[in-house]
C-alpha cells in the first residue's frame, strides 16, 4: 500500500468523528453551528465576540452553553487573552466539572491549560460535583414520582372506563317457606347450600330405597294356604279359608327384613327431619345480589309506522282527529321487550 494512501486513511480516520459528532451537534441552536464552523476557519475574535453575545441572551441548552464557552475559552486562548480564555473554561468547568479537551483535535497547550484549571479548582469542582450528583439524583427520582403518578392516574383512567361499561344489577330473590319441608335437601338447595343439599338427598334416598328393597322382600316371603272347615249349617258342605303366612323355615329371614325395613325408614324420617329443621333455620324470605355486569347497547329501535287513517268523519271545514301507533323497545330484567303506543 502506498505511502500517499495511508496518509489519507489517517486523514479520514481523524476527520470522520469531528463530522459526526458536528451533524450530531447542528440539531440544536443554529448559530451554535456556525460559531463552530468559524471556530475551524480560525475566526477566533469573530467567535469571542458573537459566543459571548449568545451567551448574555440565555435560552441555551446545558451542552449548547457549555460548547459556547469551549469555543469561546479555545478561541481567547488562540489570540492570548488568557483572561477571557480563564473566565470561560472555568464557567465551563462549572458547569462539567469532569469536562475534558480531546488532544487529537486541541493543541497540547490549551489542554494542559484546563488541566491546570482543575487543579485550582479542586475543592470547588469536587463541590459542585456532589452538587451535580445530588441534582441528578434528585431528577432520577422525581423522575421516578412522575412515571408512578403517571401509572396510578392509568390505572384509575382503566378503572374508570371499565366502571363506566359495566352496570350493577339488583336481583331479588323470593324463597317459598313451604319449600323447606319438602324431602331430599329441598330447603338447602333452594338456599344455594348445594353441598349440604347432596348430602341430605344422597342419605334420604339411600335409606329410602332400602326401606322399598326390604319392604317387598319381606312380603316376598308370605305364601297363601287355602284351609278347609266343616260347615256347622251344612254337614254335607264345606267351606275354605285362605290363610297368609310365612313359613317356619323363613322366620330368620322376616325378622331380617322386617328389622331393615323399620330401621330405614325411622332412619329416612330422621334425616328428613334434621333436614327441615336446617333449612328452617336458614331460611330467609327474600335475598339481594348485586352483581356487575358489561354494559349492552340496546339495538336501534324500530321505525315508527306511519299514522293510520282515522275511521271517523269530521264536520266540513274542520281537521278530522287522527290515530298513529308506535313500536318501541325497552329493558327489563331478563332482556328486551317491545311495547305498542297508540295516540288518537
Amino acid at each position: 500500500m502506498s505511502r500517499g494512501l495511508l496518509l489519507l486513511l489517517g486523514t479520514l480516520a481523524l476527520v470522520a468523528p469531528r463530522v459526526a459528532l458536528a451533524q450530531a451537534q447542528d440539531s440544536g441552536d443554529p448559530e451554535v453551528a456556525a460559531l463552530r464552523a468559524s471556530f475551524e476557519y480560525g475566526k477566533y475574535a469573530e467567535v469571542l465576540d458573537r459566543a459571548g453575545a449568545r451567551i448574555d441572551r440565555g435560552g441555551l441548552a446545558e451542552d449548547e452553553l457549555v460548547e459556547l464557552h469551549k469555543l469561546a475559552g479555545l478561541a481567547a486562548f488562540n489570540l492570548g487573552r488568557m483572561e477571557d480564555a480563564t473566565r470561560h473554561l472555568r464557567a465551563l468547568l462549572r458547569l462539567d466539572p469532569d469536562y475534558g479537551l480531546d488532544p487529537f483535535v486541541v493543541p497540547p497547550p490549551a489542554v494542559t491549560f484546563l488541566e491546570d484549571l482543575k487543579g485550582e479548582m479542586t475543592s470547588e469542582l469536587e463541590f459542585l460535583r456532589q452538587e451535580r450528583r445530588l441534582r441528578q439524583e434528585r431528577e432520577k427520582a422525581e423522575a421516578e414520582r412522575r412515571e408512578r403518578e403517571r401509572l396510578e392516574a392509568e390505572v384509575q383512567r382503566r378503572r374508570a372506563e371499565e366502571l363506566a361499561s359495566q352496570v350493577t344489577v339488583r336481583t331479588v330473590e323470593k324463597r317459598n317457606f313451604l319449600v323447606n319441608f319438602v324431602p331430599f335437601g329441598a330447603g338447602q338447595f333452594q338456599q344455594g347450600r348445594n353441598s349440604l343439599g347432596i348430602v341430605f338427598a344422597a342419605t334420604e334416598g339411600a335409606l329410602a330405597v332400602t326401606s322399598i328393597i326390604s319392604f317387598f322382600a319381606y312380603e316376598s316371603l308370605f305364601e297363601e294356604q287355602d284351609i278347609p272347615l266343616d260347615n256347622v249349617l251344612d254337614p254335607d258342605g264345606r267351606a275354605t279359608v285362605k290363610v297368609r303366612f310365612i313359613p317356619t323355615s323363613r322366620g330368620r329371614q322376616a325378622d331380617t327384613w322386617q328389622l331393615l325395613k323399620l330401621s330405614s325408614a325411622a332412619g329416612f324420617y330422621t334425616v328428613y327431619a334434621l333436614g327441615v329443621v336446617d333449612a328452617l333455620y336458614h331460611h330467609e324470605d327474600q335475598v339481594i345480589r348485586t352483581t356487575v355486569e358489561p354494559r349492552a347497547e340496546l339495538p336501534a329501535a324500530a321505525p315508527s309506522p306511519a299514522p293510520l287513517p282515522s275511521r271517523t268523519s269530521a264536520a266540513p271545514g274542520t281537521q278530522a282527529p287522527s290515530a298513529s301507533a308506535r313500536v318501541g323497545l325497552y329493558r327489563t330484567s331478563g332482556g328486551l321487550g317491545a311495547g305498542l303506543t297508540l295516540f288518537f
